[in-house]
């Protein structure tokens, strides 16, 4: 990533994140508890506000009722460690920035999907990259400016007359 956006901000999708709090809230609380759900919420607000630290050593606190909520947990402690940097959730928000990756996860669906995977369908490389630059340009609003810089590239090129 930071090959093409040097100044671009990883962010772990909170959904996602979320997804594996549930999952040892369950191993842990049972399915479904208040407890459970209390505890979910509490830590999602801590990661939310970057408090990873904070947020291993409870779960270093926790007394795992299962051996199966032991494991969660320790993946979950794994999980957090490795991201540490990635929870950027409240500047990205304040900043007007999205926390999930469900719009580009859609757009990605829509924009290539629909186009690269019809029935019958297929690309040579080279042309299908291409054709995914063009209809990104057009659902992004770029299209007339791609356009334009491709014509003018096209006219500057110099052209080899056909040899008698």
């Amino acid at each position: 990533m930071t090959a093409c956006f040097p100044d671009g901000r990883e962010v772990l999708d909170f959904y996602h994140c979320s997804e594996h709090l549930h999952e040892v809230a369950k191993a842990q609380y049972g399915e479904k508890s208040s407890e459970g759900l209390e505890w979910v919420e509490a830590t999602l607000w801590r990661l939310f506000y970057g408090e990873v630290g904070h947020t291993i050593a409870g779960l270093r606190r926790m007394n795992p009722k299962t051996p199966n909520a032991q494991e969660l947990i320790r993946k979950l402690m794994g999980y957090l460690k490795k991201h540490r940097n990635r929870f950027n959730y409240r500047s990205l928000r304040l900043g007007g920035f999205p926390i999930g990756s469900g719009g580009i996860e859609s757009a990605n669906k829509f924009i290539c999907h629909t186009r690269m995977k019809r029935s019958g369908a297929w690309w040579v490389k080279v042309n299908g990259n291409s054709m995914l630059k063009i209809r990104c340009a057009i659902y992004n609003g770029t299209y007339d400016d791609v356009f334009k810089r491709y014509t003018e590239a096209c006219l500057a090129e110099p052209r080899l007359e056909p040899q008698p």
